[in-house]
């Protein structure tokens, strides 16, 4: 096993409050998509003041910012991709990440003391692959989602050492090679590879024979429907051990165009791992809390992924394409009145007066509250908080740090659990 000081956590950001919220949980790094460059189209675009913001963040929370520009690139968006690297580099992004064979060598011209990751989209698998990047300038190399542990182990053996591996720890996996899909832009006319993936392969589907148009053949899922392409979600947080042992220096969460509460929540869980896997390598076990966290977030059916092997059936999603959701973020925590006891947070899902909330503290802990006297902004007690964002206060004799998390558990989930 490589140093294990080096091993980095590595959080999504799609936009500044993601970003500072990686920060706050304890992310050793962050990826933002630089101008419009990226493959999250839909995210806010990081540049000019934008940037600038961004790199103040990053400062803050001591932790290091790469942007990506790994979207497909055309002719015409060279002179884009020159603009944003030169101000990324200038202002102070600590890498890139790209995909393209030619922004690679425009990059390292353009600017030759950054540093270049080469992203999951070039479907990198194999070791010559990989030297050849390195050949090229690249410093780091994010490896295709289908290899197994196995794999990533030799690839490690056969490379400069110097050469950093990057893998996904965890978020939604793509039914097709790294993300390289054509059915998007073929179906809706956008384009997944600039960014614009409409995720058809979330949809539910049904087959009908040429002549018999009004007779739909059933080719399993169930009578809602066949999801013959949706894959479940990789989580690796029990087996980090076998990816460091395999070479893996960078953890990736996926997720750029998820909420805020999903990156405070996978953040904290896999920096408690992380740090366990720092503290005993040899004897990697996760606590029944760290384990419970990723499951305290919106996701589909988890699985491995490709490391353990070819999931088959085992990685799909057949009849659903619903998430699991056992909690719901109900607010975030803005502030505290110490005379009078006051909690203040921004509401952000609807809750009840004595509700138990499951507090998530910017240290990381996890404790249990009530929503006791709950009231509105102008001091008048409430039965329920139902307005998204206002500010809303309860009485707690716990101090809680600003931008903890407080969720609660779903009525359902609550009602089961009292069976």
């Amino acid at each position: 096993m490589r140093d294990l000081k080096k091993l980095e956590l590595l959080s999504p950001a799609g936009d500044l409050e993601k970003l500072e919220t990686a920060g706050v949980y304890g992310a050793d790094a962050a990826y933002i998509g630089l101008n419009g460059l990226s493959l999250r189209a839909p995210q806010q675009l990081f540049s000019g003041d934008y940037l600038e913001k961004a790199i103040a963040i990053k400062k803050q929370y001591n932790m290091k910012l790469y942007g990506a520009c790994n979207m497909v690139m055309r002719d015409h968006d060279f002179a884009t991709l020159e603009r944003a690297v030169k101000e990324a580099y200038e202002m102070g992004v600590d890498a890139v990440i790209a995909s393209d064979l030619g922004a690679l060598c425009l990059i390292k011209k353009w600017c030759p003391d950054l540093e270049v990751h080469i992203s999951t989209q070039a479907n990198i698998m194999n070791s010559v692959a990989c030297n050849t990047y390195y050949d090229m300038g690249a410093k780091r190399v994010v490896l295709a989602r289908e290899l197994t542990l196995e794999e990533i182990a030799d690839i490690r053996a056969k490379t400069n050492p110097d050469l950093d591996l990057e893998a996904f720890c965890h978020g939604a996996m793509c039914i097709s090679y790294s993300g390289r899909c054509l059915l998007s832009a073929y179906m809706t006319g956008r384009d997944s590879n600039r960014g614009e993936c409409a995720q058809p392969c979330r949809w539910k589907y049904k087959l009908y024979e040429e002549k018999r148009p009004d007779y739909p053949f059933t080719i399993g899922g169930s009578e809602h429907g066949t999801y013959i392409m949706n894959a479940k979600d990789m989580c690796m947080i029990e087996h980090l051990d076998k990816m460091a042992k395999a070479g893996i220096t960078s953890f990736k969460i996926e997720g750029r165009m998820k909420t805020p509460y999903y990156v405070a929540v996978t953040t904290n869980a896999y920096r408690k791992a992380l740090d366990i896997l720092k503290k005993n390598p040899d004897h990697y076990q996760l606590p029944p809390e760290v384990l419970e966290e990723v499951n305290k977030v919106s996701h589909r059916e988890y699985c491995h992924g490709f490391y353990f092997g070819n999931p088959y059936a085992d990685g799909q999603l057949v009849h659903t394409s619903d998430y699991v959701r056992d909690y719901t973020l109900v607010g975030v925590v803005t502030g505290y009145d110490k005379e009078n006891k006051r909690l203040y947070l921004e509401q952000r899902n609807k809750f009840y007066r004595d509700d138990i909330l499951d507090v998530l503290t910017t240290k990381g802990e996890s404790i249990l509250i009530p929503a006791s006297d709950l009231r509105n902004p102008d001091g008048e007690e409430m039965e329920a908080a139902p307005h998204a964002q206002q500010i809303v206060s309860i009485y707690s004799e716990t101090e809680l740090p600003k931008n903890s998390m407080l969720r609660r558990k779903c009525k359902w989930q609550e009602d089961s659990s009292n069976r």
